[in-house]
């Protein structure tokens, strides 16, 4: 499904991607982790090419990111509250991405409908513009927009974060779902190190811009994950 070819990401004169080869096939549920620093985000960038590479190339699907924008019918992300417009209610956002993706608001009702857990009555319906939500609900929207089209790769950066427990665990779900039932190659990343080991079957680890593991998850891939980023 995506496949990436002696990719680098060069500032200056640091290095802060190098990777020679990396296959995510269909379907699977892919973690990304790493300090602070590590790559994980200029990988995301460069696949949904918001950034060029130095060197080497992502194929996304038989397409190459950089040469085509072919890859965008089936791909969706949520990165940051950048990708979301501060003017707009929850509502009209949704709506909005539903029209770039060809998706009529009949459609996009009956896909919310199935987020009201996630949601917690916290979304719709409450006459509020995205940029005073809180961050947490922000990135509810920002996630949940990225379902809409049924697309066949979803990346989330840290989507984890600022979510209350019980919208963690619901989201976990979520994404397990998303690859076990939908085939849907998910890619997320965290700091997180358990949620990323609870659903995820297979988990990189990025130091430095390099892979330095690439863990098929197991009943020792927690301990595995600790003892190299204790040291």
């Amino acid at each position: 499904m995506i496949t990436v070819h002696n990719l680098t990401k060069i500032y200056g004169e640091q290095t802060v991607l190098n990777i020679e080869e990396l296959e995510i096939p269909k379907g699977q549920s892919f973690g990304l982790v790493g300090n602070n620093g590590a790559g994980k985000t200029t990988l995301f960038s460069l696949l949904l090419d918001l950034i060029q590479p130095s060197s080497g190339h992502i194929v996304n699907k038989d397409v190459q990111v950089d040469q085509s924008e072919a890859w965008k019918p089936f791909t969706s992300a949520f990165i940051d509250e950048t990708f979301l417009i501060g003017y707009l209610t929850p509502e009209e956002y949704f709506y909005f991405i539903g029209e770039l993706r060809g998706r009529n608001k009949a459609d996009v009702d009956a896909l919310l409908s199935n987020f009201d857990d996630f949601f917690h009555g916290e979304i719709l319906g409450q006459k509020k513009y995205l940029r005073d939500l809180s961050k947490g609900n922000q990135k509810k929207v920002g996630i949940v927009a990225s379902f809409i089209g049924n697309p066949e790769v979803v990346i989330l950066d840290e989507p984890f974060a600022n979510l209350d427990p019980t919208t963690q665990i619901r989201l976990k779900g979520i994404i397990k779902d998303l690859a076990a039932k939908e085939g849907v190659t998910v890619l997320v990343s965290s700091h997180d190190l358990i949620h990323v080991t609870e659903v995820c079957e297979r988990i990189v680890v990025l130091n430095k811009g390099e892979i330095v593991k690439d863990i098929h998850t197991s009943a020792e891939t927690m301990k595995e994950l600790e003892a190299f980023f204790a040291g």
